[in-house]
């Protein structure tokens, strides 16, 4: 089993953004074109910061602006010299494989080759009665349409049938990119889904949203053990988590309270989870999955979590629950200025 060598020089740092409404300098909820805006301009402060990714998930509700990404990314194309544009989840079962192979080309063009699709089923599930698909066809849905899209991967005329499409008998797709498109699969703890990762040789992004990091270091085994058995290589791993980073802890977990924890309660009403109480608050940043704190505390906490399960890129979820604008900005500057440094010194200080 040839596994990927660890090395902290090369860890990549990005954000992850679903385009969540921000508060104004006033104190109001930008309209939903404002925040696509300022996704944007937050894009392009870090690419100009020197991080790696930024990643764009696509929802389909009135607190996230974003429903294509691929269209904010081709925007941020135009902006950026260096970052990777990825999307944070393309959600492939309400989708046409073709379609959103020919979309990512057509950004890999734009952007020089910096386009990158990250494949999921999607947590939220808004996308398949708007569409037109059956939720029991929800597993079925994925994996007959990831069959499709890793042939179109080949960028070679495709013959292929399933059952939840039409076939296809020697169609070719346009545009042909410059170089082979990324993909990465996405998964949020489901067993099947990590081994179909390793099936079809894809990197793996596991979206660490609850509880401890370690937690999901059998994921990872499990994944080497696959990709061992399907012959693939092992693709370097990702993270995405969510974080505050304010100038100091208690700023930071105070505007946590207010804004990530309100977020992570919404969601849990929808849901029929019991509201995010304060003992569970303080488990989740002070041992659990959100980096918050001042830089030094989420740098400590990050090189923990990167070391212990041997991430090769992580990905911040930031700005959640309506952070507003100005503090967004700040947060990012934190990040690329202070934590990814100061996670690398701490990383290479143990090698």
């Amino acid at each position: 089993m040839a596994k990927q060598k660890f090395d902290p020089a090369k860890i990549d740092f990005g954000l992850d953004s679903f385009g969540d409404i921000p508060l104004s300098a006033s104190g109001q909820l930008l309209s939903q074109a404002a925040a696509i805006r300022q996704v944007v301009a937050e894009g392009v402060l870090a690419d100009e910061l020197g991080l790696k990714v930024i990643a764009l998930g696509e929802h389909h509700r009135a607190d996230y602006a974003i429903s294509s990404p691929d269209v904010v990314l081709a925007a941020l194309a135009a902006r950026t010299k260096q970052i990777t544009l990825a999307s944070g989840v393309t959600v492939l079962s309400s989708d046409d494989p073709v379609r959103v192979y020919e979309r990512f080309a057509t950004l890999a063009a734009l952007s020089n080759s910096r386009a990158e699709v990250v494949l999921g089923r999607g947590s939220f599930l808004e996308s398949f009665p708007l569409y037109g698909y059956d939720l029991r066809d929800y597993d079925l849905l994925f994996e007959d349409k990831l069959s499709l899209f890793a042939e179109l991967l080949k960028e070679r005329p495709v013959t292929w049938s399933g059952k939840t499409r039409s076939s296809l008998k020697q169609m070719d797709v346009f545009p042909k990119t410059e170089q082979a498109l990324p993909v990465r699969i996405a998964v949020g703890g489901t067993p099947a889904s990590v081994v179909r990762t390793a099936k079809y040789g894809f990197p793996l992004t596991l979206a660490i949203i609850g509880g401890r990091a370690e937690r999901f270091l059998p994921y990872v085994q499990l994944y080497q053990r696959a990709a061992d058995q399907y012959q693939q290589p092992i693709q370097p791993l990702a993270v995405h988590s969510h974080g505050l980073i304010a100038a100091t802890d208690d700023e930071a977990k105070e505007l946590a309270w207010k804004y990530l924890r309100e977020s992570f309660v919404k969601v849990g009403q929808e849901r029929g989870w019991a509201p995010m109480g304060q003992e569970q608050f303080n488990f989740e940043i002070n041992e659990g999955s959100f980096y918050v704190g001042s830089p030094e505390t989420v740098a400590q906490r990050l090189a923990r979590t990167i070391k212990q399960l041997g991430v090769s890129r992580f990905e911040l979820a930031y700005g959640a629950g309506g952070l507003p604008a100005a503090q967004r900005m700040k947060l990012i500057e934190l990040y690329a200025q202070q934590v990814v440094p100061r996670v690398r010194e701490l990383l290479a200080e143990e090698e």
